[in-house]
């Protein structure tokens, strides 16, 4: 990822953030997964090349954040 990239990927990530915090009173309080549902759901080795800014964006929307509580 060169600077300019970074640059990009990291105001797409406060953007991210912020919508959050705007919309967080729409969010469930409670996650809705039951414990260890993340495990099966990531794979079990590093990957051998990057992945894609999109990709990794798209596993903390649907993965990630279906455990998280928000209080």
């Amino acid at each position: 990822m060169d600077v300019n990239e970074f640059r990009k990927r990291g105001k797409e990530m406060v953007d991210f953030i912020a919508d959050y915090y705007e919309n967080v009173d729409k969010a469930p309080p409670m996650s809705t997964v039951q414990p260890g549902y993340l495990y099966s759901l990531m794979p079990h080795e590093a990957p051998e090349e990057p992945e894609s800014f999109e990709d990794i964006q798209r596993d903390i929307e649907t993965k990630i954040m279906p455990g998280m509580t928000h209080w």
